[in-house]
């Protein structure tokens, strides 16, 4: 993922603000409480198109990831992974610094990919981001061996169930946290984090 060239939109200087940021606590803190990224962020904000090259490298591999895991096809990966550093780009401005860069980015990519499930799902009128779905979607017959990993096994989850999985268990977010961004009740997150842990613990079996 590393050779992928995000293409960004033009600069616009009148409307473009520099990054505001909160206290980070130089002058009293420990130097490790400070987020590395900090200043390329402040710089890309103001328009630094190399500062920006510079977060893009450091955290394109991690979103890839993110955006694989969560849309099972690696060729829309690459593609929503460069809609994600779009909207990083065009968002930098209101970073505030309240949270490691790398947490923001995480939270916007999440929100770009959630964006693009929804919208694909009411062009081809699927209904699989509803709570129950989960209950709904059979899950996917096994088709490989004994030898399944853990990402081919994801992969082959109910789209409603590798989203709260990915989300939960492996990108770390509360089940309060997954309510809001998908729009249900942390019981549905829980009830479908289960049915996941289940359908995986089923396919590694095999």
């Amino acid at each position: 993922m590393s050779a992928l060239a995000v293409s960004l939109p033009p600069i616009d200087d009148p409307t473009r603000r520099p990054l505001a940021l909160v206290s980070t606590g130089m002058a009293d803190g420990p130097p490790h409480t400070i987020d590395p990224w900090l200043a390329d962020a402040r710089a890309a904000a103001s328009g630094d198109r190399r500062a920006f090259e510079r977060l893009y490298r450091a955290h394109v591999d991690r979103v890839f990831s993110l955006c694989a895991r969560m849309l099972a096809d690696r060729t829309l990966a690459e593609e929503v992974t460069q809609d994600v550093f779009v909207r990083v780009w065009e968002k930098l401005p209101g970073f505030r610094g309240e949270s490691a860069l790398s947490t923001w980015i995480h939270r916007v990519a999440t929100s770009v990919v959630l964006t693009r499930r929804k919208v694909d799902a009411t062009r081809h009128g699927r209904l699989d981001d509803r709570e129950d779905a989960v209950d709904i979607l059979p899950a996917a017959p096994a088709s490989v061996g004994d030898r399944m990993d853990l990402e081919q096994a994801i992969a082959a989850l109910p789209p409603g169930a590798r989203r709260i999985f990915v989300l939960h268990d492996v990108e770390g977010f509360t089940h309060e946290e997954i309510a809001e961004q998908l729009g249900i009740t942390s019981g549905g997150s829980k009830a479908q984090l289960h049915r996941a842990r289940m359908l995986l613990r089923a396919a590694l079996n095999r």
